[in-house]
């Protein structure tokens, strides 16, 4: 096989769906498009609007195909999915939004079937967050429907599948809180034989394999000319993740932002994670568990920008002396559900008559004390490397910087999962990044952060 000049990735995130395309030689990104990733809320449940996201993909990889071309295609998506096909391959039931609430009944019948927490290092999270909760309610709350079920795909792979015709499972979508999987071993839970689905389980392929090349009917739609391989794919935080696995030692830390803010302590262990506080194993692309953390900074984030309107980062920053000294706190949390502190409710301390530039500077502390909480409680080590949109953040990064008292690395580029995707499919990245200097008074952050963890302890 030919060594690839321009790879097109499908990155579909919780918020936005991308198709990205890729220089080879230097990972730059050469043209993208880009559509909101739709939750539609008719029967049976809310589900994603996955005919609209297939029509988006294949529009933009026809577009990508007239010029400048591509010689391959990748894909990452979001976590917490699961795809049921029928015998024919098509979708037997829709894809469930993971943010879908069940019915106390549901809940409970799951929490007496799902494994300790040493057996999968998943934690029970809200919702469809752990995707054997998904799975459960969908064969109890729908028996007939589910009863035509004949093929449990993960996410990327549903895409793949839908490019070439062969059906797969992959360990990254796998291993990520899913209950599913056991990190130790390598293999499958005991959930997936209460659930009786292990016959269901498409085979296990490697994120880096090649499924196979674009199918003739849709390479014919789409106008490719050649004959074009698609790789297997990967969760988009370990496509992040990946693209430092590759050219830095352990020990270092991963801070992937997005929807969520995803923290990977590379060359950590497991011993200490804490299931009540959403800490966690992820599985990387070789198969390793690695301990991890997170919470819904991205969604947090856009929540502030319609209260408070758009961020100054410039402001934010210059407020932040004097919003520290006032004591302008906000706890957690914006987004409920998940994060280190679950089951807390947001609350602003001397908030009264703050302007909304005070507001951000305190919400940007705030990013990056849940960001240092969640970097704490897996024990990371080493550098801490920022990618996604909190890369730009300026007041975020020396907040962040001034409070874990290490090297902090701003990666350069807005779609770190791509890019991680495209490694893949031989995509070779020349690490940008820079160092963060924080300009922040150490001391006065700290003895700020000490007086944020008091509230947040009270507020609990």
């Amino acid at each position: 096989m030919s060594t690839p000049s321009r790879i097109a990735v499908l990155d579909i995130g919780k918020t936005n769906a991308k198709l990205v395309l890729l220089d080879c030689a230097t990972g730059e990104e050469l043209a993208v498009r880009r559509m909101a990733n739709r939750v539609l809320a008719s029967p049976p449940y809310p589900h994603y609007d996955t005919d609209a996201l297939w029509a988006f993909a294949l529009d933009a990889l026809a577009a990508f195909a007239v010029a400048p071309g591509y010689d391959a295609i990748s894909i990452t998506t979001h976590g917490a999915s699961a795809v049921l096909l029928d015998a024919s391959g098509d979708l037997a039931m829709p894809v469930l939004d993971y943010e879908h609430a069940y019915p106390a009944d549901i809940r409970e019948a799951y929490a007496d079937l799902r494994p300790p927490f040493a057996e999968t290092f998943s934690p029970a999270l809200s919702g469809g967050l752990n995707v054997g909760a998904q799975i459960h309610y969908q064969k109890t709350a729908f028996p007939e429907e589910f009863e035509s079920v004949r093929h449990i795909l993960t996410y990327p792979q549903y895409w793949a599948y839908l490019l070439t015709g062969v059906m797969a499972n992959e360990v990254t979508s796998l291993g990520c809180h899913t209950d599913l999987w056991r990190p130790a071993t390598g293999d499958y839970s005991s959930l997936v034989d209460r659930l009786a689905i292990r016959p269901l389980m498409a085979p296990l392929r490697s994120a880096f394999e090649v499924l196979g090349p674009v199918c003739a009917d849709i390479a014919s739609q789409i106008g490719l000319s050649k004959s074009v391989p698609v790789h297997c794919g990967i969760h988009d935080s370990n496509a992040s993740l990946l693209a430092h696995l590759t050219d830095r030692e352990p020990p270092f830390a991963v801070v992937s932002t997005g929807t969520w803010v995803i923290n990977f302590a590379v060359g950590g262990d497991l011993d200490h994670l804490d299931p009540d506080r959403d800490t966690l194993a992820n599985v990387d692309a070789y198969g390793r568990a690695v301990p991890s953390s997170r919470f819904m900074g991205g969604r947090e984030f856009e929540m502030l920008v319609a209260e408070l309107g758009p961020l100054d980062i410039a402001a934010a920053l210059g407020a932040m002396p004097d919003v520290m000294a006032r004591g302008l706190m906000l706890l957690p949390n914006i987004a409920s559900g998940s994060g280190p502190y679950p089951g807390q409710m947001r609350q602003w301390i001397a908030a009264d008559e703050a302007s909304a530039t005070d507001k951000w500077a305190a919400a940007c502390l705030y990013l990056a004390l849940m960001t240092q909480t969640c970097l704490d409680l897996i024990g990371a080590r080493g550098p801490v490397l920022v990618e996604g949109p909190f890369a730009i953040n300026t007041a975020y990064l020396q907040a962040l910087q001034a409070l874990t008292g290490r090297e902090v690395l701003a990666v350069a580029g807005s779609t770190g999962t791509a890019q991680g995707a495209g490694l893949l499919a031989g995509v070779t990245l020349a690490s940008v990044s820079r160092e963060v200097e924080s300009h922040l008074d150490g001391a006065t952050v700290q003895a700020y952060a000490k007086e944020w963890r008091t509230s947040v302890r009270a507020a609990r």
